[in-house]
């Protein structure tokens, strides 16, 4: 007979090596997940600033476009789409897009003086990965929180034609 103990043969070490291979692909796939995630809400980040400025066209399309004087802002997002100022049809917009960030197309509406549409804004009220950076005609957003602070407004020039700021190498007219 052999002795008991030459008998022992190392059992389980194949099974404990396969899960902590399993695990670690777990941590992998987490973090694939995770970096997945933070992409999918970078791109409607961007849906949502491209949508924002065709908003944000329309309405100073509209407004420019005002026949006569005053000039005014369309009463209503669906005014965007199909302007009855006109014998002809004159479209502003395409569509009503949806709001990438709630996926439905309701959205704020930024209200001017004379209860017309000047502005458009998401209704979510997630919390924001981009805070800086951001383009000459959106740096307001720079430091707000919430998707539902991005505000896509129209505002008219200055009346009259100002003049542009000075060159910082140039002094001053005087």
């Amino acid at each position: 007979l052999t002795p008991r103990a030459s008998r022992l043969t190392p059992h389980g070490f194949t099974y404990i090596g396969l899960l902590i291979f399993i695990a670690l692909i777990g941590v992998a796939l987490a973090g694939t997940g995770m970096v997945w995630h933070t992409e999918t809400i970078r791109a409607k980040e961007a849906e949502l600033l491209f949508i924002g400025h065709q908003y944000r066209g329309a309405i100073g399309r509209y407004y420019e476009s005002t026949p006569g004087s005053p000039k005014k802002y369309p009463r209503s997002m669906e005014d965007l789409l199909k302007d009855n100022r006109y014998p002809s049809t004159k479209r502003h917009l395409r569509k009503i897009y949806r709001d990438p960030m709630t996926g439905n197309t309701e959205w704020g509406i930024v209200a001017s003086a004379d209860g017309g549409v000047m502005g458009a804004y998401s209704l979510s009220e997630q919390d924001v990965l981009k805070t800086a950076n951001f383009s000459l005609s959106d740096q307001d957003f720079e430091g707000k929180n919430r998707y539902s602070e991005w505000k896509f407004t129209y505002a008219p020039p200055p009346e009259g034609g100002a003049d542009p700021a000075p060159k910082p190498d140039t002094p001053p007219n005087q």
